[in-house]
C-alpha cells in the first residue's frame, strides 16, 4: 500500500508560463470504445433513440477542449485555434480522435484527452439503453487506449 499521508497537506499550484514564449502547438489525442455488434449497426444507420451519436459526441468534444481548464484545476486557460473531430470504426469498436491547435505558452495535450474522453462518454450515454444487459450491467461496453498519439510545437 502506498502512504500518502505526506502529501496530503501540499498547496497546490499552477506552473508559472510567463516566461516562456508563445509558440504554435498541436496535440491529437485517441481513443477506443467497445460496443455491442447491434448498437454499431445502430450507430451506422441512425437508428439509435437519442439521436445522432456522433454528431452529438463531436459537440461534447468541442464544448469540453474549451472548457478543460474549469476541469482540471491546474490546467492553464489557453486560446483554441482549432478543434478537429473524427470518428472511425473498427471490429466492434469506435474510435474517436481529437486535434487541437493553439498558439500560446504551454500544450494543448489535456485539452485534446479531454475532447477524447468526452467524445467517448457522451457516445456511451447515447447508446447506454441498447449496451445494457438484463441485469442491467454493460457486459461489452468499455473505454480503453485514451492517449496522446501525437504532440507537436514550434
Amino acid at each position: 500500500m502506498i502512504d500518502f499521508t505526506h502529501i496530503q497537506n501540499e498547496q497546490a499550484q499552477m506552473v508559472d508560463i510567463s516566461a516562456k514564449g508563445e509558440v504554435i502547438r498541436e496535440a491529437v489525442a485517441a481513443g477506443k470504445i467497445f460496443l455491442k455488434p447491434e448498437t454499431m449497426n445502430a450507430i451506422r444507420q441512425g437508428t439509435v433513440v437519442k439521436g445522432n451519436v456522433l454528431s452529438t459526441a463531436r459537440v461534447a468534444a468541442t464544448l469540453s477542449v474549451k472548457n478543460t481548464p474549469n476541469l482540471i484545476p491546474m490546467c492553464h486557460s489557453i486560446p483554441i485555434s482549432a478543434i478537429i473531430v473524427d470518428f472511425s470504426d473498427g471490429d466492434g469498436f469506435i474510435e474517436a480522435r481529437v486535434r487541437v491547435k493553439s498558439t500560446g505558452k504551454t500544450g494543448v495535450e489535456m485539452e485534446a484527452l479531454v475532447g477524447v474522453s468526452v467524445a467517448l462518454l457522451t457516445v456511451w450515454d447515447m447508446v447506454k439503453s441498447a449496451e445494457k444487459d438484463e441485469a442491467g450491467q454493460y457486459p461489452v461496453t468499455c473505454i480503453q487506449d485514451i492517449r496522446v498519439v501525437e504532440k507537436r510545437k514550434g
